[in-house]
């Protein structure tokens, strides 16, 4: 929406800048998309006075001037045919940029002769195209600013031209009028009266609406017109071409630059037919099969049943609310005119112009809501406008349909007000800010003026105060705290957990993958999901039609096209949910890490090497240390089906499982299009038990001041034993006294089955004993080593090595 300051002053008396009005304008939710100020770029430039101007001694075209400026007399080389002397001129002195030429003046040296500085002309100035002479001006004083002198003799010249935003819940603010009436409210001053007078008619109309009694309901509530004869249709008057020109419409002829100027001044588009051309009365009904219309613009448009038409005996005279006919359009032959005004369903005409890919002002504001009590007003002041500019007499108003009943109030509570906005805004405010946007009350009952229909309910009250008063001056308040002292905690012990295992696996190398939660149903297949269950009902697309059962799919998605891409080597994570089913229970969070390709890059030390499943299992082991799980754990081989059945394993507390490492089965490798080695780990962070204790603080370190005692023991078990088993057993020999176990060597293989059997191998475990209130004797440390003799044969079926 664009429009000059001059026109805004039409109806705001109002003595703030440029500046206070753009800023206001964007307070008010009226965005300020562009200030265009003329005066800007002319500010430089002064008025001077040609003393004395003669030939150039080495150009013909050229003439030598002695110009009286603010700072003296100078010397300039000019071409103008007119530079003479004693006229008075604009000058850019070196320095000023000409925006006409796209030049920053220097001082110049012409044929020899050196030149101060510039007179202008128009085109030069981008005051018109001009550019046949310099400016002569008919009066000022030498040093004077040139924009002074036009503010007082050429105003329309520096005019500045203000573009906003219009949101599409605000019609009331696609004319001018309600531009002003939003600022005067703010109080950047007053709103002028709009002074209707009736036109008496003096002439029965010959041309009348007939509205189809289908559309009244909805389509075209009211229709009203009347004709004017005896008009001259010419060029408008300058002031009016100059409104239209400066905010980038060109002018046409009188009667059509009328209904432009409503179009924008008051938000009321109008039309005028030709009224020699119009055969019969004006019908106002849907559109017939087949019907077409060579509409304004040039264009054919092919007509739909559903589209809002106005007709004669001709046929078809306009589209309804969007655009006229060639046929029936004003020529400056146009003696005699019919000038209508109507009010269009906002719905109906937006879905005509959608489908005939029409954009017209009138299309515009229509399918936002224009004003429809207005209609009949506009008409009178349109009609006025016709008399004054174009002559002629007016005929009797016809009408057909009755302006629609928009009216509806809503109980203003200050206190809400105040409540909501955050503002102390006096209840006498709040009514004055109403009443200067247009509502009128009745008690406590604000009722909506029929200009804005974007209001529709108390919460819309509220926003139209808050609005005015301004949101800037919201004031930042703390909220009251609910209890004092030190802050409680403010994320819960999942959270808290799920926070430390995407730091922990991101700081071991990996990189964090926010994938869909939603996947195709062969990769959920895989992975023991796509069950009707979990399928979606409404999926955005094939690819994303079940819930993912697991992290896992969409991680080897993305190393596939990571792959693709001439990526190898990879560490991919995610933390997030995967479902079971379809109800709210069922699903658990998950960290998933993925390894693929080779450990470390290619250097001299030969340390590239493929991922393996210890690679997973200690990283898995490292998040379950950071999450808090219990040190002591089992390793199971019950594993699901996409994990290599002989390399890989659970990590459990019995039979609940925390975590699952190993390398990915190679079938799923396939089906995914992942090339290999894959390993990777999954948390599931849901079944860890959090400590007993739950304070924030750590239990103070326990230090012994007494010697620890290692006993090493090595144990000929069956090869299919796991070292962990043998781990947990010694553990179990004495909780209290036994501080660590570990295994520090494994003789396996041809060499060692040929000393210990067919099927076997030597675990050798080291046994750290810690003793807390006195050294251990040697029948101590013998009876305890009997103990993890003993747990360790029962546990593994193995014994003791010689």
């Amino acid at each position: 929406m664009k429009f000059t300051l001059s026109w805004l002053k039409d109806h705001l008396d109002t003595e703030a800048t440029l500046a206070e009005i753009a800023d206001t304008l964007t307070d008010l939710g009226l965005e300020v998309e562009e200030v265009v100020d003329p005066a800007a770029k002319l500010a430089p430039f002064t008025l001077a006075k040609v003393l004395h101007a003669e030939k150039h001694p080495d150009a013909d075209r050229l003439r030598v001037c002695k110009v009286l400026t603010d700072e003296g007399e100078k010397t300039i080389v000019c071409g103008a045919p007119n530079a003479r002397e004693g006229i008075t001129v604009v000058l850019a002195k070196p320095g000023d940029y000409v925006p006409g030429i796209d030049v920053t003046l220097g001082v110049g040296k012409i044929r020899g002769i050196e030149s101060m500085g510039m007179m202008c002309s128009e085109r030069e100035l981008e005051l018109s195209e001009e550019h046949n002479g310099i400016i002569e001006l008919p009066s000022g004083e030498v040093g004077e600013k040139f924009t002074d002198w036009l503010a007082e003799n050429r105003p329309e010249a520096i005019d500045p031209v203000i573009d906003i935003s219009i949101t599409p819940n605000r019609p009331d603010a696609l004319g001018v009028r309600g531009i002003a009436r939003d600022l005067a409210a703010r109080g950047l001053g007053v709103l002028k009266p709009l002074e209707i007078e009736a036109v008496p008619g003096g002439f029965p109309s010959p041309v009348r609406p007939v509205i189809d009694p289908a559309l009244k309901a909805r389509g075209c509530p009211v229709f009203a017109g009347r004709l004017i004869r005896g008009v001259t249709n010419g060029e408008s008057p300058d002031w009016l071409k100059q409104r239209l020109e400066a905010i980038g419409l060109r002018p046409i002829s009188a009667l059509v630059d009328i209904t432009n100027f409503f179009t924008y001044d008051l938000n009321r588009p109008l039309h005028v037919f030709d009224a020699a051309k119009v055969k019969g009365d004006l019908s106002i009904r849907f559109a017939r099969e087949g019907e077409e219309i060579l509409a304004l613009d040039g264009k054919t448009y092919a007509l739909q049943p559903t589209m809002m038409v106005i007709a004669d005996d001709n046929g078809v005279e306009s589209i309804a609310g969007i655009m006229g006919g060639e046929a029936s359009g004003c020529t400056a032959e146009t003696t005699d005119v019919f000038l209508e005004s109507a009010y269009w369903d906002p719905i109906t005409i937006a879905a005509a112009g959608r489908a005939l890919k029409i954009t017209s002002d009138a299309r515009y504001r229509f399918e936002r809501g224009v004003d429809p009590a207005f209609t009949l007003d506009g008409l009178e002041l349109a009609t006025q406008m016709v008399l004054d500019l174009c002559g002629g007499e007016a005929s009797d108003v016809v009408v057909d349909g009755a302006i629609p009943d928009t009216s509806r109030a809503y109980r203003l509570d200050p206190a809400r007000v105040i409540s909501l906005v955050g503002m102390d805004i006096p209840e006498a405010e709040q009514r004055r800010t109403l009443t200067a946007l247009g509502f009128t009350f009745t008690g406590d009952m604000a009722h909506v003026p029929s200009w804005r229909p974007d209001v529709l309910g108390e919460a819309d009250l509220v926003e139209e105060v808050a609005r005015i008063a301004s949101l800037t001056k919201l004031k930042g308040i703390p909220m009251p705290r609910e209890t004092s002292g030190v802050p409680g905690v403010i994320l819960s012990p999942m959270q808290v957990r799920e926070k430390t295992a995407r730091r922990t696996i991101a700081a071991l190398g990996y990189n964090e993958c926010v994938t869909y939660s939603f996947i195709d149903a062969a990769s959920a297949a895989l992975f023991g999901g796509g069950a009707e269950a979990t399928r979606i009902e409404n999926p955005i697309s094939s690819e994303m039609t079940h819930m993912r059962p697991d992290l896992l799919p969409g991680l080897l998605q993305a190393a596939a096209r990571n792959q693709a891409r001439g990526f190898a080597d990879l560490a991919l994570f995610e933390v997030g949910p995967a479902f079971a089913g379809g109800e709210p229970g069922e699903q658990a969070l998950q960290a998933t890490g993925l390894l693929v390709g080779a450990s470390a890059p290619r250097d001299p030390w030969g340390s590239r090497r493929p991922v393996d499943v210890y690679d997973a299992k200690a990283d898995a082991e490292a998040v379950l240390a950071a999450i808090g799980a219990p040190a002591r754990v089992q390793i199971n081989r019950k594993l699901d089906a996409w994990w290599h059945p002989g390399r890989a394993g659970n990590i459990a507390l019995g039979p609940n499982v925390l975590a699952t490492f190993g390398e990915v089965h190679p079938k799923v490798l396939r089906e995914m299009g992942v090339k290999g080695p894959a390993v990777a780990f999954t948390i599931r962070l849901e079944n860890a038990p959090f400590p007993k204790v739950k304070t924030p603080t750590r239990p103070a370190l326990v230090l012994s001041d007494l010697h620890a005692v290692e006993r090493d023991f090595a144990f000929v078990v069956d090869t299919t034993v796991e070292a962990m088993t043998a781990v947990n057993a010694a553990y179990g020999a004495d909780k209290a006294l036994i501080a660590g176990v570990s295994v520090f060597d494994q003789f396996t293989g041809p060499k060692a089955e040929e000393q210990m059997g067919a099927g076997k191998k030597s675990l050798a475990l080291s046994v750290r004993l810690q003793p807390r209130d006195k050294t251990l004797t040697d029948a101590e440390i013998e009876a305890v080593s009997a103990k993890i003799i003993d747990k360790v044969s029962k546990a593994t079926g193995g014994t003791l090595r010689k």
